[in-house]
């Protein structure tokens, strides 16, 4: 049973990687971005919720992606395994996140770093050419993973649970190195 978290900077590819490895394994990628979307394009109670802050330009609150996050997990298609992308940020959703899956009896998670160094997924993110991705708001948004994100890497590696992968290479190389380190 397959159930991973995938952890890196924006930029390190962590989207396609898990897209790739989660129909290699034939289990659902789960991009918290993704569920917030599709909640509020069906209008469920929690995306009515969720669609007042994203109108207003507000973050939407940690309980609420939380009870998104746990609302997916529950579903059919994850009972076989899934990959978790963007969830959890921070320690305290990872804590969450770690009761809720011993509460269901879906433990034996393990989390995959993608690490790349910032130079890297600067130039990744510049070449995008999306118009919110100017250098000074590409150093932000690594300062604010650096400070929010990055301790869940202590955290899990303090649990035993994290498998680090080079992000500065090829995609097709993180592929294999990915594929190799999950052991699929």
């Amino acid at each position: 049973m397959t159930r991973l978290i995938f952890l890196g900077p924006p930029g390190a590819g962590k989207g396609t990687q898990a897209q790739i490895l989660a129909e290699h394994l034939h289990i659902p990628h789960i991009s918290t971005g993704e569920i917030l979307r599709q909640a509020m394009k069906e209008q469920t109670p929690l995306g009515i919720k969720a669609q007042s802050y994203v109108d207003g330009g507000e973050l939407v609150p940690d309980q609420l992606v939380q009870d998104l996050v746990a609302e997916r997990l529950n579903q059919q298609d994850a009972k076989s395994g899934w990959i978790l992308d963007g969830f959890p940020r921070k320690v305290t959703q990872a804590a969450f996140l770690e009761e809720l899956l011993q509460k269901t009896g879906q433990g034996g998670e393990r989390v995959v770093n993608l690490d790349a160094p910032d130079a890297v997924v600067i130039a990744r993110l510049l070449d995008r050419g999306r118009k919110d991705d100017s250098e000074e708001v590409i150093r932000r948004r690594l300062e604010v993973y650096r400070n929010e994100t990055a301790p869940l890497i202590d955290y899990y590696r303090d649990r035993q649970k994290l498998l680090t992968v080079n992000g500065d290479q090829s995609q097709a190389e993180v592929t294999v190195e990915l594929q190799t380190v999950v052991g699929s």
